[in-house]
């Protein structure tokens, strides 16, 4: 019974990133072979994430992994090792970037596309198949999100654009976490101090991209 819950999750989330795929595909106004190249960097990252959770489960437990390596092989990755994925995964876009081997806001504003979808038809499904009533919030707050991104893409500065819904995203995650008893994005619950690092975080990589690109023009 674990087994078959833990496979429907997975599919769950498998299903909802390739819904969020297809509609980057069929509504970004990007080129064909563009889309087709985020979507395979999206599908790269994904898979990178996934080793990055298994990482974190492994170091965050290493006592416990030296001594009885099964026992945390057996068990699914927990919410600190959801952390430790996206800051390696920020980190290894950082590199990416630096080493020119990817455009970061072409990228990003088509991952924050996918993300966005993904997310709504996950929570969706919480709500239709496991009558999780603490998705409700989420949802609602993910429903905002996509009105906002889709009505301001073509009005304004796409780096603007993603910081704002980046601030939207992360100010309406620390608010729900003060209503509900928690928050989860895809089955992991989100602390306070984690969405405040993450925003930190990334509002100063926004920023020092900002200043390379103005001196690179220079």
């Amino acid at each position: 019974m674990a087994i078959a819950s833990k496979l429907i999750a997975i599919g769950i989330v498998t299903a909802s990133f390739l819904v969020g795929c297809l509609s980057l595909f069929i509504m970004s106004d990007l080129p064909a072979k563009t889309k087709k190249k985020h979507i395979a960097e999206i599908i790269s990252q994904l898979i990178n994430f996934i080793l990055f959770m298994w990482i974190g489960k492994i170091v965050l437990n290493l006592s416990s992994f030296l001594s009885d390596p099964l026992t945390i092989l057996a068990y699914p990755a927990d919410s600190k090792a959801f952390y430790f994925a996206v800051f390696a995964s920020i980190i290894t876009l950082v590199y990416k970037e630096k080493q020119k081997k990817l455009d970061m806001t072409p990228f990003m504003d088509s991952f924050v596309h996918v993300f966005l979808v993904a997310s709504f038809l996950y929570e969706f499904l919480e709500i239709i198949l496991k009558d999780n009533v603490y998705a409700l919030g989420y949802l609602l707050l993910l429903s905002v999100l996509i009105i906002l991104y889709f009505f301001l893409r073509e009005r304004i500065q796409i780096r603007l654009l993603l910081l704002i819904i980046l601030s939207s995203w992360s100010l309406g995650i620390i608010i729900l976490s003060f209503i509900q008893p928690f928050v989860m994005v895809f089955g992991y619950i989100m602390e306070p101090w984690f969405i405040g690092v993450f925003f930190i975080s990334l509002l100063v990589l926004i920023n020092l991209f900002c200043k390379i690109k103005v001196r690179l023009k220079r």
